[in-house]
């Protein structure tokens, strides 16, 4: 096994950026990546501390939008609405995550096989879900229901194994209870904020005494290139899904997992 170097930082940086807020699971894309690079950091904390890059893509584009529901907070229903039902809809992964935070780091991540399969039947529900013709009824992000957001939020503890996609069980579930596209495109992003912020956060607290000068350095360059990578795709999405629905992902899902099941069949 290599030793971890910038380089291969760099484009695990730009995998993350391109990956996380489209439903193919930028965590397996990371995880086999890493795995064919023979890149590892201490306790495997590149794949999760990294994704604050891509978080602060989604500041950055949504500030005015946020700021302005920072400041109408006192004044305004539909702010308090809207920071309520992420609130919601964060819930039940913050509860989930704390408590089977080992169990996902130690054994899911550590299982590329697994995370292969899951990546194709994914893509399988994911091809299935947009051939589903229900009638939208939620069109607004900022307005869901709560037990919308509640269920939403459920399904994005499905993401907790490694190829399941955490935009891609939001975006299914709230397709299935009644979304459109691009609205469960919309509540993804935001959704993914308090999620992958409280993911980063127990992350770089456990493993706060281990790691090391080099792994910081590595981290930083994921995070500056999972930013610039994440800014774009962010910036693209919602129009392409609008246009082209979900089924191109779903393929590249496929492409992937058996892709990585013969390289795993052949390489080790």
């Amino acid at each position: 096994m290599s030793e971890p170097n910038i380089f291969s930082a760099l484009i695990l940086g730009l995998i993350e950026g391109l990956t996380e807020f489209i439903p193919v699971s930028s965590t397996a894309h990371l995880l086999l990546a890493s795995h064919f690079l023979g890149f590892r950091t201490t306790g495997n904390t590149f794949p999760v501390l990294i994704q604050l890059g891509a978080i602060l893509a989604i500041l950055s584009v949504y500030f005015r939008k946020l700021l302005d529901v920072a400041l109408t907070l006192p004044s305004s229903d539909r702010s308090r609405w809207f920071v309520l039902s992420i609130f919601v809809g964060f819930m039940p992964a913050a509860i989930i995550g704390a408590f089977a935070h080992g169990f996902i780091k130690d054994v899911l991540f550590e299982t590329p096989v697994l995370i292969c399969y899951v990546l194709i039947l994914g893509g399988i529900v994911l091809l299935v879900v947009d051939k589903i013709k229900i009638k939208p009824r939620h069109f607004d992000a900022m307005a869901y229901p709560l037990p919308l957001s509640l269920k939403i939020g459920l399904c994005q503890c499905l993401a907790m194994v490694p190829g399941t996609s955490r935009s891609g069980a939001t975006i299914v579930g709230a397709l299935l209870m009644g979304a459109d596209k691009r609205s469960a495109a919309e509540f993804s992003f935001f959704l993914a904020m308090p999620t992958m912020v409280g993911a980063f956060a127990l992350d770089l607290y456990t493993y706060r005494n281990e790691i090391n000068t080099d792994d910081m350095t590595l981290i930083a360059v994921g995070f500056v290139a999972a930013f610039f990578s994440a800014l774009l795709v962010v910036r693209s999405l919602l129009a392409f899904v609008s246009r082209r629905g979900y089924a191109p992902f779903a393929w590249w899902r496929i492409i992937v997992g058996v892709a990585g099941l013969f390289g795993l069949y052949y390489a080790g």
